[in-house]
């Protein structure tokens, strides 16, 4: 097999003209840096619960581009292509990948919190009253949901005007996206929810294939693409988060985010991402096994 590609995540091999297949790493990345440091098990519990919500809406008659679970890590995907020059894509484009990551959000945390006490996002943005106190960890009156780039090396949050501009969408299809996200997670909220956790909020990618039908790609509900709160803590008032979620936690603490988005700000040479320490790291494998366990009802090994 040919590598095609070794990013943050994991490895791309061309398996023939039509095929490819995604080695998931225990490399991990946080703000769009790669850190150099390997969680162990990652990989594999990435792997494993990504199938798990594969075949879950294969059953809802959800199109996907997975193909075939390897063991221990890998799986088998239809390939579509990437085409990074936005003004090749039109509505009439075929079997190529959405150049879009699309977010949706349940409760206030992370960014969308950051953005609430900056003034960059008022309650009213995220349909709260105008003289709602919006408050951390709150559950939001509606699903709010945010587009970015995908294709560019850092993603940048578009207006839906900006995404249909570059992504060869129609209104049409756009609606039909945000609808068959609302499906999906609709399936996560309930599941997880039954197994003690709170799905906070997650990613997804889309693609066409060759007749231009809609195909939710990558991977999604996983502890690296979405967030999730322990459901019992939560109750009690406190946010324990059961994901990537923990990594970005570290750096903030040390003031490594501040810095790297004040240089990026700045335009100035963006700071090494240090290292995780050894007491993280044993964290993060334990969250990540527990997570899939969690989710999927199957135990790890």
């Amino acid at each position: 097999m040919k590598l095609l590609k070794s990013g943050s995540v994991k490895d791309l091999y061309e398996v023939d003209e039509n095929t490819i297949i995604f080695e998931f790493s225990d490399r991990i990345s946080v703000f769009d840096k790669l850190i150099p440091t390997e969680i162990p098990h990652k990989g594999e519990t990435l792997c494993r619960t990504a199938v798990y919500w594969f075949e879950k809406v294969k059953n809802m008659n959800i199109k996907t581009h997975f193909l075939e679970y390897i063991p221990p890590k890998s799986i088998k995907v239809k390939k579509v292509r990437v085409i990074p020059d936005y003004s090749k894509l039109t509505p009439a484009t075929q079997n190529y990948l959405i150049p879009l990551e699309f977010i949706s959000r349940y409760y206030v945390a992370g960014s969308l919190y950051d953005r609430l006490i900056t003034g960059k996002l008022s309650p009213e943005d995220i349909g709260f009253s105008r003289s709602h106190n919006v408050k951390y960890g709150e559950e939001l009156p509606e699903p709010f949901f945010e587009v970015s780039t995908k294709l560019e090396r850092v993603d940048r949050l578009l207006t839906k005007e900006e995404a249909l501009n570059i992504s060869g969408l129609t209104e049409e299809e756009y609606g039909h996206i945000i609808k068959v996200i609302s499906k999906i997670d609709d399936l996560i909220n309930k599941s997880v929810y039954e197994r003690g956790l709170i799905h906070v909020d997650g990613k997804k990618e889309f693609a066409f294939d060759e007749n231009r039908k809609l195909m939710i790609v990558d991977v999604f509900g996983t502890a690296d693409e979405d967030r999730f709160w322990d459901k019992e803590l939560y109750e009690k008032g406190e946010f324990v988060d059961k994901s990537k979620e923990l990594v970005r936690q570290y750096y903030r603490r040390i003031g490594y985010k501040d810095e790297l988005y004040k240089a990026r700000e700045s335009g100035e040479p963006e700071p090494d991402i240090p290292p995780l320490p050894a007491d993280v790291v044993s964290e993060v494998s334990k969250t990540y096994i527990e997570l899939f366990e969690r989710i999927t009802g199957r135990k790890f090994g």
